[in-house]
This record gives C-alpha cells, structure tokens and sequence, in this order.
C-alpha cells in the first residue's frame, strides 16, 4: 500500500511540476480572493485582523476545489483513471497517494496565504506550534475529504458543478474549527481557546483518510 502510495503520489506531483497550473492559476486565485477581501473590509486593521483566520480558510477551501477538479480532470482527459483502476495497484495505496499529493500542493498554498494574511491584514502570531498544528490537521482532512469527493464526482458529466457542491459542506468543520484555532495562535481569542477546535481538526483528519482508505476501492470502480 505505502509503495503504491508513493508512485502515485509521485505521479501527480511530476504532473503537478510539469504544468505549473497551481503555480501560475491555482495560486494567484487564491491570493486574489485575500485582496479583494481586504477591500471589502476597508483600511481599518481592526476587523481585517479579526477576519483573517476565517479569509484564509475560505481561500484555503476555494483552492481545495480547484485543485481536486484538476486533479481529476487530468485523469479523465488522458484516461488515466481507467489505467489506475486496471494496474493492479492498490486502492487504498491510490487514495493515499492522491491525499498527500494533493495536502503537499495545499501546503504550499497555505504558505503563501498565510504571508499573504501577514501582510495584507497585519495578522501577527502568538503561537507558531498551535498553527502548524491546525494547518497541518486541516490540510490531512482536506486531502483526505477532497480526495474522495474527487473520486465520487470524476465519473459524473456535471462533476465541474458538482464537486463544490458536494465538497464545501462536508468540509465545513474544517473551515469552522480551523478558523477558531488560528484565533487563537493569532492571538484574537482567549489562551487555550483553540485547543477543543484542533481536537475536532485531528478527528475530521483521522475519519476522512480511514474512510478514503476502506471505501475507494468500490468508489474508484463505481466512477
């Protein structure tokens, strides 16, 4: 499972490197909804600061989807859906590998996002391990949760509309607790506020990729 994980993991990111799509759209994209966010709260750095944790897992949540659509319309167009489903590798080692391939390109996403809250809004940081922690458990559930979405919608005519359907309230505890949790390492809510939230981020994380791991098998075969 671990070595058909690391081919496919391999895979998409040699995909990934080749087309720089997250490089040169994903991630202006991205950037561009903190911008225009920060015109819409105006030029008080009260409430941008207040607002910053939730803007930057919206972006992080609007990213998610274009990055799983491109994933997997890259698998429809050259058929290599059909050639995974047929190579004998297995599922649960294909899901994970589409998971961390898919959390690498969030990472570097969220790097420059969260430059982006640090200059735009004027956000500081009060406590760097509780952020990791909570960027890093939300990450996972994304992957995790948009890996499978992926899979379900991928076989669908309309999956470009659908997905987001699909995926955004299913990822809605992310967006929730992720948010709480980066107010309290920035330092906007009271010590220890963000400690149940990045619980909830740990368990969302834990369900999502032991489900990916037992169900996409017959998802992958039912798409």
């Amino acid at each position: 499972m671990w070595r058909d994980a690391a081919l496919v993991a391999g895979k998409d990111l040699r995909i990934e490197a080749r087309s720089r799509v997250v490089l040169h759209q994903v991630a202006p994209f991205a950037v561009l909804v903190l911008v225009l966010f920060a015109f819409a709260l105006g030029p008080g750095r009260g409430p941008m600061v207040h607002a910053a944790p939730g803007l930057f897992w919206v972006a992080v949540l609007f990213a998610t989807v274009i990055a799983v659509q491109r994933s997997y319309g890259v698998e429809s167009t050259e058929a290599t859906r059909d050639g995974l489903r047929m190579s004998g590798l297995d599922p649960a080692g294909i899901f994970l590998g589409k998971a961390a391939a898919l959390a690498a390109v969030l990472v570097v996403l969220e790097v420059l996002l969260g430059v982006g809250v640090v200059l735009f809004y004027g956000a500081s940081v009060h406590s760097f391990g509780e952020l990791a922690v909570a960027s890093v458990a939300g990450t996972v559930g994304l992957a995790a949760v948009g890996t499978l979405y992926g899979a379900l919608s991928s076989g669908l005519r309309a999956r470009e509309t659908l997905l987001p359907l699909l995926l955004m309230p299913v990822a809605a505890p992310v967006l929730l607790a992720g948010t709480r949790a980066w107010q309290a390492a920035l330092g906007t809510s009271g010590a220890g506020a963000g400690d149940p939230w990045l619980r909830l981020l740990v368990v969302f994380a834990a369900v999502y990729l032991a489900l990916g791991v037992v169900i996409f098998g017959p998802l992958q075969e039912a798409a």
